[in-house]
């Protein structure tokens, strides 16, 4: 799977289960009712945090933020609303989840449904809200982070 690029993004969760990591298991599904899906291991803490908020944010990544997709691959970050001391963010208006500024687009999520996929959930969500601006994308392919091409510019 490392010879197929994939977008970064920085799923999170808000309230009490506060909680966000890096992911590239991502993809539209529907855009009639707008739909996403995302996949997490049942051990991440992700996955019980958005068990728990039956929401999520997406913060798709910008090429300029390869330190972010690190920092919340990083298991050494601080837990709870802690770890996004790092970053400046802003709680997204439909789901309080975090939304990470300089983000290509942003996206609230509601848990629509929940699908078992070996040892990983594919959390299928119903868009609430969703943002973006130009720049160009943050990509993961053979390994490593690339720069990608540019975002479409916005409405």
């Amino acid at each position: 799977m490392s010879h197929f690029a994939t977008g970064i993004t920085v799923l999170t969760a808000g309230g009490e289960h506060s909680h966000a990591m890096t992911a590239n298991a991502f993809t539209s599904v529907s855009l009639d009712p707008p739909m996403v899906l995302c996949c997490v291991a049942r051990t991440a803490q992700m996955h019980e945090a958005i068990l728990r908020t039956r929401s999520f944010g997406v913060n798709v990544l910008s090429a300029d933020q390869e330190w972010v997709a690190r920092y919340f691959a990083s298991r050494n970050r601080p837990k709870g609303m802690a770890q996004f001391d790092e970053v400046d963010w802003f709680a997204g208006p439909r789901t309080g989840a975090p939304l990470i500024a300089g983000s290509l687009a942003w996206l609230e999520c509601e848990l629509a449904q929940v699908y078992h996929g070996g040892d990983h959930s594919i959390f299928l969500g119903t868009v609430l809200d969703a943002s973006r601006r130009s720049g160009e994308a943050l990509l993961f392919f053979g390994g490593g982070f690339h720069q990608g091409m540019p975002s479409a510019k916005s409405a």
